[in-house]
């Protein structure tokens, strides 16, 4: 009955411990003032026919903290690359040379920063209330098993330390993000 106990456990830990890493990616795309080619990782081209990754048919570089330039494999998509940053609605005007493309990131506003902030929050809320769904699952596997009450409660107890230390976790992440964001 023990190693179930503590399988139950592992199980809500690794489940909490996903909820960070997918909050941690979330924020990434999340930009804070200086360019970086994850700003452009959910933008989509055209290429022989399917939808593909910009990443995938070109190389994206930061030349600086405000630019952004993607060199394409091939020349012959620059228009196609050209038309799905646009498309994707990231607020980018790229210009394209003939070579490559490049796009001047512009300084954000008060009122876009507090966007961000937002969008941010709301991810890490998404993250606790994966947090909190870990631990419901648990408690549930943990009426299933026949033990004794004080070692439920005890089990009960430990996912609730778990509970707190990751939405702290959270909390600290996001925090640091805020300022990140926020930081002129």
């Amino acid at each position: 009955m023990e190693e179930e106990v503590t399988f139950i456990l592992d199980s809500a830990e690794e489940s909490m411990n996903g909820s960070i890493s997918h909050l941690e990616k979330a924020l990434v795309k999340i930009r804070a003032g200086k360019a970086s080619p994850v700003m452009l990782s959910t933008v989509m081209v055209e290429y022989y026919g399917s939808q593909t990754p910009l990443s995938q048919v070109s190389n994206i570089n930061t030349p600086d903290a405000r630019t952004l330039s993607i060199q394409p494999w091939e020349k012959s998509i620059l228009p196609e690359i050209e038309t799905a940053i646009i498309n994707s609605n990231l607020g980018f005007n790229p210009m394209n040379n003939g070579e490559m493309i490049i796009i001047n990131v512009p300084p954000l506003t008060e009122e876009r920063r507090i966007q961000l902030v937002k969008q941010a929050k709301s991810e890490a809320e998404d993250a606790k209330v994966s947090i909190r769904s870990a631990r419901q699952e648990a408690n549930k596997e943990l009426k299933t098993l026949e033990i004794s009450e004080d070692r439920q409660k005890n089990a009960e107890l430990d996912i609730q330390e778990l509970t707190d230390k990751y939405s702290k976790k959270v909390d600290a992440i996001f925090g640091v993000k805020e300022t990140e964001i926020m930081k002129v």
